[in-house]
């Protein structure tokens, strides 16, 4: 059975599920986007709207936040998200959106899915907003700690393929690093920045995060341990300075007022920087597409990846990152999923 953009929503993970996760969902649904809720359905049922509800797929079985990735997914396969991701490898749905737990994801991405060949280990990509107005899309955002050199190549042409289905012309690739000089940097970084210019793609070098939030590149590449410090660091950074903004609009009538006349400057800044504004990550190198939201996830969130899946599906990325790295896409392959 052929679907047609299908998200197969997994409304059991998260630290707020089911109800935080079915409100998203529910709104993307009443925005005409073919959703549905995966998860226990005696839960999900009452958190429905009366009319205009997405259907449910029923799964009895939950992956908690906290368990252990590999063995919570061998051992559940009628949690939500097996039952989620079966539904795209068997072209029941074209995507899956999961705030749930991390390593589980990934890991039940693989064992449903698969890996893309050529690609050694799929890496989580996130997008960040850069000074110059344009996109940084970071990867390996948390996916994988430990990485080899090649790894992080394959990254490269991932996030590369991923910028170019985004509309970025002739992507610009650098290396995170503590400075632009070849030889700065780790082990890690010094052997990989010469493999990185021998991959054919557009590499500008080693690049400092500050250098890469005011557009030094398009493509960030690191391995998921940095990517995920960077990642939360800058959320912080966002939380403290809003907080310190808010603190001294307080002190003063004059800053209330203020505040005021620049609402809608203050609302535009949100929507760009806001955790829950844009929704989720996407799970690069798998023969399906995932969405990866974040733990935290409140309905807002939910609905912002629901798009953001749909908008990668409309993409056609995976389909692209299999012509990348094998050639063509193949006809019977979950890659059909977007």
């Amino acid at each position: 059975m052929r679907t047609s953009g299908v998200i197969a929503v997994d409304a059991m993970g998260g630290d707020h599920a089911p109800a935080e996760i079915v409100a998203g969902a529910c709104r993307a649904y009443a925005e005409g986007i073919p959703v549905v809720l995966v998860g226990r359905e005696a839960e999900l049922h009452p958190l429905l709207p009366r009319r205009n509800a997405p259907p449910v797929q029923h799964a009895p079985d939950v992956v908690g936040m906290g368990d252990a990735a590999v063995s919570s997914v061998r051992r559940s396969e009628s949690s939500s998200l097996r039952v989620a991701m079966r539904m795209v490898a068997d072209h029941r749905a074209d995507a899956v959106v999961s705030c749930g737990n991390t390593g589980a994801v990934l890991v039940a991405a693989v064992f449903d899915l698969g890996v893309i060949e050529g690609v050694e280990r799929p890496a989580i990509g996130t997008v960040l907003p850069r000074a110059d107005g344009g996109r940084l899309f970071l990867l390996d955002a948390g996916a994988n700690v430990d990485c080899r050199p090649e790894q992080l190549v394959t990254f490269g042409v991932l996030g590369s393929a991923w910028a170019e289905a985004n509309g970025v012309r002739s992507p610009r690739v650098g290396l995170l690093a503590n400075g632009e000089e070849d030889g700065k940097g780790n082990t890690q970084v010094r052997a990989t920045l010469p493999l990185l210019r021998e991959s054919g793609l557009v590499v500008v070098g080693n690049v400092e995060p500050s250098a890469a939030m005011e557009g030094a590149c398009d493509v960030l590449v690191t391995d998921g341990f940095v990517g995920n410090v960077l990642l939360k660091a800058a959320e912080g950074a966002v939380t403290t300075v809003v907080q310190l903004l808010k603190q001294e609009i307080r002190r003063y009538p004059t800053g209330i007022l203020g505040a005021w006349l620049l609402r809608g400057a203050f609302r535009r800044f949100r929507e760009r920087v806001a955790w829950d504004a844009h929704g989720g990550a996407v799970l690069l190198g798998t023969r399906g597409l995932v969405v990866v939201g974040h733990g935290r996830a409140n309905a807002n969130a939910v609905h912002q990846a629901v798009r953001l899946a749909h908008r990668t599906l409309s993409a056609d990325l995976v389909h692209g990152l299999v012509r990348r790295f094998e050639g063509d896409a193949r006809d019977d392959a979950p890659a059909d999923a977007g």
